[in-house]
């Protein structure tokens, strides 16, 4: 009986050790769950205020290259629900017909160059007022006293905040003209974005940006002059030989890197297909094989029409099989990756059925 009462303390005194050690355990592991909350929402805070790297509807990236989501986003818009790849089929194929005829404007159940180009031209308007939207509220936050105009010095507290200093120790080390310590890549992004920060101001320039003029810090693509500053960056990085503009083997040159499979060299072939095919159908507009950054500006502007129609051109020459100049159901269904990002299946089968 004794041993019996002997082993149950000791199998208590166990219990207890453990319990003690998951509740350390517990206590330990919360600090480290608080501090991912905290780089999350500091994550969070330098999306907002950062310019975006991709602009929706324009067809360079920042950083020079192709955006490859350019068809969907001119030809779905806002409007991507339904073409995940985990959606359901029919829903995705019904979907697909229902903005086909939308598109095909004379209901000829056909769709001209120049119905897709009217069409391309209202879905990029949707992205520059989703754009428009996103950047007032983002002026807000950063916009304090709400007099309607932002400082650098503004915009730089809180960009250095998102990146986790602290704000009163910021501005009282900029109030006091004292060094801020910041990591290199920091400062290189800060150099980066007070450049930008100047060209987004009109004349005179007083380094206070309106609503407006932050719009364009954002999204270049919603200005003239910073669009010619996003294409001159674009040339910088891209031209080889410093005549300010770019030949073929300067725009198909590839990034630097060593391929070390088949799946590399293919993705190397293909990245210098694209951007050859760019260059010579759309880009080099006077096909003497050199791109001045005026041909630039002018393939990069969003709501250039004669672009949206050389555009509109590509894509039914992307998918129009009877070569009639136009598309039609079945071949918007069959070429559905081109134009959604999602591959539908049957498309011939069931053209009629959603149509």
């Amino acid at each position: 009986m004794a041993s019996r009462r002997a082993s149950l303390r000791g199998l208590a005194s166990h219990c207890l050790w453990l319990l003690g050690v998951i509740l350390l355990m517990d206590v330990s592991a919360r600090p480290a769950n608080h501090s991912s909350a905290r780089e999350r929402a500091g994550n969070r805070e330098e999306r907002e205020i950062l310019p975006p790297d991709h602009l929706n509807g324009v067809k360079l990236e920042m950083d020079g290259h192709l955006n490859k989501d350019f068809h969907q986003e001119v030809f779905l818009g806002k409007d991507t629900d339904g073409f995940e790849e985990d959606a359901e089929p029919r829903r995705s194929r019904r979907k697909l017909m229902v903005i086909f005829s939308k598109v095909d404007v004379n209901t000829d159940r056909r769709i001209s160059a120049k119905e897709m180009q009217h069409w391309i031209m209202e879905k990029t308007a949707e992205h520059f007022q989703e754009a428009i939207e996103e950047s007032r509220v983002h002026f807000r936050a950063v916009d304090p006293d709400g007099d309607g105009r932002v400082s650098w010095d503004e915009y730089k507290v809180k960009f250095l905040v998102s990146k986790g200093h602290n704000e009163k120790e910021v501005e009282e080390k900029m109030k006091n003209g004292e060094e801020l310590k910041v990591d290199e890549e920091t400062q290189e992004v800060l150099e980066n974005l007070k450049d930008r920060w100047y060209q987004a101001d009109n004349p005179p320039s007083d380094l206070l940006l309106t609503e407006d003029e932050f719009l364009s810090f954002l999204h270049p693509e919603h200005s003239r002059g910073m669009l010619k500053f996003m294409v001159k960056e674009i040339v910088r990085d891209l031209d080889q030989d410093g005549d300010k503009q770019l030949s073929l083997p300067e725009f198909i040159s590839l990034p630097a890197g060593t391929v070390e499979n088949q799946q590399g060299q293919d993705i190397d072939d293909s990245w210098v297909r694209d951007r050859k095919k760019e260059f010579e159908e759309l880009i080099d507009a006077n096909h003497d094989g050199i791109v001045t950054m005026a041909e630039l500006e002018d393939y990069m502007d969003p709501m250039n029409e004669y672009n949206a129609l050389n555009e509109a051109k590509q894509m039914i020459a992307i998918a129009d099989e009877n070569q009639n100049h136009h598309l039609e159901p079945e071949e918007v269904l069959k070429y559905s990756e081109f134009f959604t990002g999602s591959k539908l299946m049957d498309y011939a089968r069931n053209v009629h059925e959603e149509f």
